[in-house]
């Protein structure tokens, strides 16, 4: 059975930092593209960033561009979102994805979906 984990979400102020966790069991994970996504209140889920089988490879949304970094560690089945310089407008769950196709997983096509953890930037 395939999970994905996140974790690390909670509440920080505008400026502060947050990193995010997705435990990864149940898949050959080196064999997945890996993403974050995040959905606020009253919005669509929207991409954030993702990262190629073995992390060569990265692209962010143009609002997190500079501020957030995605990594993995498949020996450690994890992928990570360091998210610096967080504002009111990151306030979102946020949910990490696996996909097999790189062009799909940026528009949210995408195997698994975790449970998603709250993020909340109070100003």
């Amino acid at each position: 059975q395939v999970q994905l984990v996140e974790s690390g979400g909670g509440l920080v102020q505008a400026g502060g930092s947050l990193r995010l966790s997705c435990a990864a069991s149940g898949l050959a994970l080196s064999s997945y593209y890996m993403g974050w996504f995040r959905q606020a209140p009253g919005k669509e889920r929207e991409f954030v960033a993702r990262i190629s089988l073995f992390g060569t490879s990265t692209s962010y949304a143009d609002s997190v561009q500079g501020r957030f970094t995605i990594s993995r560690d498949n020996a450690k089945n994890t992928m990570y979102l360091q998210m610096n310089s967080l504002k009111p407008e990151d306030t979102a769950v946020y949910y990490c994805a696996v996909a097999q196709d790189w062009a799909r997983l940026r528009v949210g096509v995408t195997d698994y979906w975790g449970q998603g953890t709250q993020v909340t930037v109070s100003s």
